[in-house]
């Protein structure tokens, strides 16, 4: 089984960027507990904070993963090409957000994304990305 999972903008920054929010852990060391609690599936990791390079991944894997764990970060309330992307290939994606998108500013509210997802985890913090990966298992 593989798994591609594509952060967005800012999430290069987890460990570092409100801490409050997002937790003290950088994702690279919270990858590496993910790849040992999952030996079996092939978790890729790709990070960017360009929409067109996460379009790009997407059309790569789109066709050849078994599922896409998708943080869009802010791209989420605003990317139609994004939310295209995923509706135009056939791998599911899951959308994850490490904080509760529902308890911050309105305008989170509203992803764009969501449609063209398979179902989405928000607000368990980095454990979000854990679960969707169960979702695939």
């Amino acid at each position: 089984m593989k798994i591609q999972i594509i952060n967005g903008p800012n999430l290069n920054l987890l460990g570092k960027r409100e801490p409050e929010v997002y937790g003290s852990q950088s994702f690279e060391d919270y990858l590496e507990s993910l790849r040992s609690q999952f030996p079996e599936i092939q978790i890729d990791y790709f990070q960017s904070n360009i929409e067109g390079e996460i379009i790009d991944k997407i059309h790569e894997v789109g066709f050849s993963f078994d599922g896409i764990l998708l943080n869009a970060g802010g791209y989420t309330h605003t990317s139609v090409a994004i939310s295209d992307a995923i509706a135009g290939v056939t791998t599911p994606v899951v959308e994850v957000h490490i904080s509760n998108i529902y308890k911050r500013e309105e305008f989170r509210h509203k992803s764009i994304i969501s449609k063209s997802c398979v179902g989405m985890v928000s607000g368990l913090g980095l454990k979000g990305y854990q679960l969707a990966i169960q979702y695939f298992r």
